[in-house]
């Protein structure tokens, strides 16, 4: 019945968004409006995971349903052994493609998926490992996907982690020129 329940209510969000060409999520007034895109509303999530990382996401999709946060899984699916490119590229086409506003990444390091995610134009992937880089990423760099180890991050840290990386709020200014700078180049080379 759940799975039911989770299936509508994400065929209701897709057409709402090609009605409208709004992002409709469900407020989880927990976290008040830090959550909510520059849309109006709370911008879905693209989760993924290759065999490292697989527990660390089960945990976070814990968190998720507890506190209302929409949010799509793109594998893996077990602890059975896999590649994170896989899990990386599904994420990362589900931003480009508009299905997720946000990603997080879980492999053992981070950095694989960091790299693999960066290949895709639009998406700012980083690895981070504390509340004060995640905020950073956000603010400087306006981070849109974040990858994390799991190999070396608790549920508590990744929960903070996530929680500053989502309330951060990205500072523009010269920050913004940067992302122009940025944008530029992913024109030149990602054709």
């Amino acid at each position: 019945m759940c799975y039911i329940k989770k299936g509508i209510k994400r065929l209701i969000c897709q057409i709402y968004r090609l009605l409208r060409n709004y992002t409709c999520t469900f407020r989880a007034e927990k976290f008040g409006d830090f959550l909510h895109n520059s849309k109006g509303g709370l911008g879905m999530i693209a989760i993924g995971a290759d065999h490292g990382g697989y527990r660390l996401k089960e945990e976070i999709k814990k968190y998720f349903e507890e506190n209302s946060i929409e949010y799509e899984d793109y594998g893996t699916y077990s602890e059975d052994r896999t590649d994170y490119p896989i899990y990386a590229k599904k994420v990362a086409e589900a931003m480009v493609n508009g299905s997720a506003d946000k990603g997080i990444l879980i492999c053992r390091s981070g950095y694989g998926m960091t790299v693999v995610a960066n290949k895709f134009k639009g998406v700012r992937a980083a690895s981070v490992t504390s509340v004060a880089y995640a905020k950073a990423a956000k603010a400087d760099d306006d981070i849109n996907l974040l990858t994390l180890s799991g190999d070396n991050t608790t549920i508590k840290e990744a929960i903070e982690m996530i929680n500053a990386w989502l309330e951060t709020e990205f500072k523009g200014g010269r920050y913004k020129e940067r992302l122009d700078m940025l944008e530029k180049i992913e024109n030149e080379n990602m054709k």
